[in-house]
């Protein structure tokens, strides 16, 4: 845990070492796992180094940094900060869960935030696999997209396992499917009819997929 500040030499090796080693930056030197959700518009990945980020602005174009992992005491957190404010893009926080039914005020609060933020717009979760796959998914909702679709950013190609514990974010778009796609828009579903209790009750997760996003790959 970081919860120092940049100010310093010091400061900055601790924020650095934390990020490297303890939030397991080291391999997103190298992996990006950068992708378009919309080109030209949206975008996702993993959290970026600011060296990382510095070059996706370039490349992009990008307006805005939405974190998908919420406001956190560690050091990649300090360190993308500070890196947007220096290139002058929005930093936007935006906290999902990877493994639990998705929150109905946190979907509600996304419309929110989408509707309202600058295009184009990056959004990243520690590994981009699970909450930056159901941010991504949310986002072609948004866009009135289908649920097939949306399903198509929560897949392995991203690193997503949807026999694992973070399974349960496929299921929530295969329940607006098969419960009311077609019938009722889907930001009317979320808000009158989405059972999040039931939802959590009726998924049942894999051992083995789980033990491997949970133990071996150390998801959040």
């Amino acid at each position: 845990m970081f919860n120092g500040h940049l100010s310093s030499m010091t400061g900055r090796a601790r924020a650095w070492t934390d990020s490297l080693f303890v939030d397991h930056a080291v391999f997103r030197l190298v992996w990006t796992n950068l992708h378009a959700v919309i080109p030209g518009k949206v975008y996702r990945c993993n959290h970026p180094t600011p060296a990382r980020l510095r070059q996706a602005v370039r490349k992009l174009g990008l307006r805005t940094l939405v974190n998908l992992r919420g406001h956190r005491q560690c050091g990649s957190d300090v360190l993308s900060r500070n890196a947007a404010q220096q290139i002058g893009i929005a930093h936007l926080d935006m906290a999902f869960e990877s493994r639990g039914a998705p929150h109905r005020d946190r979907i509600l609060r996304f419309a929110q935030m989408y509707g309202q933020l600058q295009f184009p717009m990056l959004m990243h979760c520690k590994s981009g696999a699970d909450r930056a796959g159901l941010a991504s998914a949310l986002v072609i909702m948004f866009e009135g997209g289908s649920a097939a679709q949306a399903l198509g950013e929560l897949s392995w190609r991203y690193g997503h396992f949807r026999r694992s514990r973070t399974g349960i974010l496929d299921a929530f778009f295969l329940r607006y499917q098969a419960q009311a796609e077609g019938r009722i828009p889907f930001m009317d579903w979320v808000r009158d009819e989405y059972d999040e209790v039931a939802l959590k009750q009726d998924f049942v997760a894999g051992r083995i997929a789980s033990f491997l996003t949970d133990q071996v790959l150390r998801r959040e």
